[in-house]
């Protein structure tokens, strides 16, 4: 596994045409912002409220298109990592990841993962943050993702949500942005062969529901991971969106075609997020509960 020592990076957003300009021959992904309304002034004009939706999409296109880095960037990469994790689990650090993984070192382990949870509420500082809620195959032990779940971006004090997947490396395609705080969200992916379905569904506003087929001769399908994740580029971290809990439940994998819980699948790892300098925690992973179905991820801090 290929782990670099990330950098901490200031992102500094310039006007939208410079943007513009910026992402302008890259592929296209539909990023159509809605923002929580509750989170504006009230006396921001709705003409401001278009303009910051569109600078939004802009900046968000630009992350998700250049160096975005989704694989599990190890404080301490290798065994020398590994340590006690709660019951029944060992445990790791990492710059960008938070929540479980299971692994294996036989390829084509795994053919599915799921899970549901309620969005978190970000509130948000005037810096830019993001945060990403997942489910997904590989990507813990090796440099492909197969991931699907949902977005918190702030911008300009705003927050922004939105459903999305990604097969990494290829590009991450944002596909609803219409999620509200307390919307219940399931996400699972499903593997049979070198086909891929993966598929969100968003019961309070089903707008944001998608399924696709993908496929994938190179992925390995090594590990299923439960992630709460600030995502990495090649300047350095976004810092972590405020989230008071994430909740995933009914939590599941499906590994050399038994399915079962997180606790019943190889290898199962606790992931906690630390800052750049490994001095401190920024979020706290609870044990499994629920028969091995469930955690809890507290935010602590942003970076």
């Amino acid at each position: 596994m290929r782990v670099n020592r990330p950098r901490v990076a200031a992102i500094v957003i310039g006007s939208v045409a410079a943007l513009a300009m910026a992402v302008g021959g890259m592929a296209a992904v539909t990023l159509a912002a809605v923002g929580n309304t509750a989170a504006r002034p009230a006396h921001v004009s709705t003409a401001s409220k278009a303009e910051l939706s569109a600078k939004a999409r802009i900046a968000l296109t630009r992350f998700l298109r250049e160096g975005y880095k989704p694989s599990a960037e190890l404080v301490r990469p290798g065994g020398a990592n590994l340590k006690a994790g709660a019951s029944g689990t060992t445990a790791v650090d990492s710059y960008n990841w938070s929540g479980y993984a299971d692994s294996s070192a036989t390829p084509n382990t795994f053919t599915a993962v799921s899970a549901k949870w309620r969005q978190p509420r970000t509130v948000c500082s005037p810096e830019q943050e993001l945060t990403a809620y997942w489910v997904g195959l590989d990507g813990y032990s090796n440099e492909t993702v197969e991931q699907d779940g949902t977005l918190a971006y702030c911008f300009e004090g705003v927050a922004y949500y939105y459903t999305w997947w990604e097969m990494y490396p290829g590009g991450s395609v944002t596909v609803g942005s219409t999620v509200q705080p307390g919307d219940v969200i399931a996400a699972s992916v499903k593997r049979s062969g070198t086909s891929y379905t993966l598929s969100l569904t968003d019961f309070n506003n089903p707008a944001n529901s998608f399924s696709t087929v993908q496929s994938c001769t190179t992925c390995q399908n090594e590990s299923a991971e439960w992630i709460a994740e600030r995502p990495a580029f090649s300047i350095g971290i976004t810092p972590l969106t405020f989230f008071r809990t994430w909740n995933p439940v009914g939590a599941v994998q499906t590994s050399n075609g038994a399915r079962g819980t997180i606790a019943a699948g190889p290898n199962p790892t606790q992931i906690t997020m630390f800052d750049a300098t490994q001095t401190y925690p920024l979020d706290n992973v609870s044990g499994l509960f629920a028969r091995g179905s469930s955690f809890a991820a507290h935010w602590l801090n942003s970076y």
